[in-house]
């Protein structure tokens, strides 16, 4: 087992999956600036260097979070008077880079799942929206709480929440600020389940993560790839897009593995994704 404390976060790495936790239940897991520029760095390790095949983000104390960090907010340079047009793109490039925060979550080659609990509030609506598979338990609520501070969400909820659920209900949490509990967020598809216990919350999650790394993984990056991609893009053009990745990565000695594990009952070996460059040369 590999495990390393960040300011934000705890990193566990286990049986080919690692165990993301936030860290900070004395400020409810507010994202200060430790966790915009840690959660990246923490996301791109795991993926480029092959540390796990799965990934798991979970919390500590009573919420999972309770959203942006409001000194983040006042982070800016100070002092003199600024052109309001030269500062308006100075805040429009700095809310990018917070985006690209979340951006590595669906950019990972590797599945990321949620385990919830509590608040998930504001921009933690954001990051769980980058997910691909999220869970909560009976206590969770959802807040776009943006509305309510004066503000239009701008980390991610609104391109990525209307994948998930219906757009009706999108507006109504963003126009109101309302919260929905988790038997709603069940209901509308945000979260495939709810669990009594944060503990078994986040064991389910751990469990479905090692059962993921089990598979091949060339085979669980190339589903979420493929599904990414047709989300995106029309019938025609996803089969087009299928047909060339199998034609370029379908692995027939992954496949013959597959086979013979069964026949022989006993556990696949895959090869491990080839790790990235961290440069472009």
């Amino acid at each position: 087992m590999l495990q390393k404390t960040y300011e934000a976060f705890t990193v566990t790495i286990e049986d080919k999956v690692a165990h993301i936790q936030m860290s900070r239940p004395e400020a409810m897991n507010t994202m200060n600036k430790a966790f915009w520029n840690e959660l990246p760095a923490i996301i791109r390790d795991i993926d480029m260097n092959v540390r796990a095949r799965c990934i798991v983000i979970s919390s500590t104390g009573k919420h999972f979070s309770a959203g942006m960090d409001l000194a983040v907010f006042g982070s800016g340079e100070g002092g003199g008077k600024v052109d309001r047009y030269v500062a308006a793109e100075a805040f429009r490039s700095n809310i990018r880079q917070i985006q690209s925060s979340f951006n590595v979550l669906e950019e990972a080659r590797v599945p990321v799942l949620f385990a919830l609990h509590g608040g998930v509030i504001g921009g933690a609506i954001d990051m769980i929206s980058a997910g691909d598979i999220r869970w909560c338990t009976k206590d969770a609520f959802f807040t776009i709480m943006e509305t309510n501070i004066a503000m239009t969400a701008d980390v991610g909820t609104f391109p990525r929440l209307q994948r998930y659920i219906p757009e009706g209900w999108v507006k109504e949490m963003a126009y109101t600020g309302r919260r929905i509990d988790s038997a709603t967020a069940k209901d509308i598809g945000l979260v495939n389940d709810v669990f009594e216990t944060h503990e078994a919350c986040v064991a389910h999650a751990l469990a479905t993560a090692r059962e993921i790394a089990s598979k091949d993984p060339l085979t669980v990056t190339g589903c979420k790839t493929l599904i990414n991609y047709a989300r995106d893009h029309n019938t025609a053009d996803t089969l087009d897009y299928i047909g060339v990745w199998n034609a370029a990565m379908l692995p027939p000695s992954h496949m013959q593995e597959a086979f013979a594990a069964r026949a022989e009952k006993r556990d696949p070996d895959y090869p491990d994704l080839l790790k990235l460059r961290d440069t472009p040369m």
